[in-house]
């Protein structure tokens, strides 16, 4: 049975597995279509399992689910999840998540890469399950997660081992389909028509720049996806003021460059891009060889901390301020509005490492 949304997260997917798996465990009769809980969503989701099964002499039970993203470019589409269950003597913890084959973890300290919501999602169905004194121990395998991991940008924010389960909502935000501009594009519309609207926005493409601004305190926040052109206009035509768009390196180094949908599929340039502010600033002839030559922004910028700390310093400083001026220029070409864009640069580690003169006049006081 298909989903009733367009598209559902990998973590709704996990959670309807491991729903599956702790009823088996409680030898319930197996049902192809888990109802889910959503937290602030009125209405449940179905969300359909391919089976389930008790194991071990009854000690074990196991579920698996196909992952459905919906409509567009997904690596997830029909990800096979397994989610084992067992009983704890303890009741606490009531959940006890174990991340097994294919489940992303940072790179330093070895934490799974998990999402507040995924966690949240597990609870809000499972402990309702739960006999009185009893806690289950979960299993997530992801069977291909490692082998789809490699094509992901995961590592450039330190996550190995597999795919993260970061989805903040149970809907796929769609950033590179036009119905998911539509969506962006009302809601820069229906804030700035809001009566305690400020002026102020901030703008991210995706969920590792949600989180961290949402951290920031940055707010109010849209995630845009990769459609930055149409939105800047919209939000400029909106009546926004100060606009900041906070995001990876190695995606807003596209703007520096006039690039302006950022999705891999239409354009990349970031190397050709890193090697003309090279230039701007003053590197000698090794340093931009190293910067053409290096595997990813990230890679090249470290590189040239390690070698040359004050000319990766004027790197950085030339990639902001080239987001920041090209930014401008574009908006500009579409009307004369007020509105100043500053951007501010996190890298793989999700540290904020750079913001542009206009960012740090109107978000930030410069400490660097």
């Amino acid at each position: 049975m298909p989903s009733p949304v367009p598209g559902l997260t990998l973590p709704v997917w996990v959670a309807a597995a491991a729903k599956a798996a702790v009823r088996a465990l409680l030898q319930q009769d197996f049902e192809p279509d888990q109802s889910l809980s959503i937290p602030e969503r009125r209405e449940p989701l179905v969300v359909p399992v391919v089976s389930s099964a008790l194991l071990d002499a009854g000690r074990l039970a196991m579920a698996i689910s196909h992952c459905d993203p919906g409509e567009g470019l997904d690596l997830t589409r029909g990800l096979e999840i397994w989610v084992t269950a067992r009983w704890r003597d303890t009741p606490e913890p009531p959940i006890e998540l174990l991340g097994g084959l294919g489940i992303g973890r940072y790179a330093e300290g070895g934490e799974l890469c998990i999402s507040s919501f995924a966690l949240q999602l597990l609870k809000v169905n499972l402990l309702p399950l739960l006999p009185s004194g009893r806690g289950v121990e979960l299993e997530v395998v992801l069977p291909r997660g490692r082998e789809l991991a490699e094509r992901t940008s995961n590592a450039a924010f330190g996550v190995v081992d597999g795919l993260a389960l970061i989805g903040l909502q149970a809907e796929v935000q769609r950033s590179a389909a036009p119905d998911q501009l539509e969506q962006v594009l009302d809601q820069v519309k229906h804030l700035a028509e809001h009566h305690d609207f400020a002026g102020r926005l901030t703008l991210v493409i995706g969920e590792n720049g949600l989180d961290l601004a949402r951290q920031a305190g940055f707010k109010p926040l849209i995630k845009v996806g990769n459609w930055l052109g149409p939105v800047l206009v919209a939000a400029a035509e909106a009546g926004v003021q100060d606009l900041l768009l906070l995001g990876y390196h190695g995606k807003l180094v596209k703007l520096a460059g006039g690039i302006f949908h950022t999705h891999h599929h239409l354009a990349d340039g970031r190397q050709e891009v890193l090697l003309a502010l090279g230039l701007d600033a003053g590197l000698s002839r090794p340093q931009l060889e190293q910067l053409r030559t290096a595997s990813s922004v990230d890679g090249a910028l470290n590189a040239l901390e390690a070698e040359d700390p004050a000319a990766a310093d004027r790197l950085w400083d030339r990639l902001a301020e080239a987001v920041e001026r090209r930014s401008a220029a574009y908006i500009a070409r579409y009307g004369r509005w007020s509105m100043g864009i500053g951007v501010a640069l996190f890298d793989r580690s999700r540290q904020l490492r750079r913001w542009g003169p206009v960012a740090a006049k109107r978000f930030f006081t410069l400490k660097h």
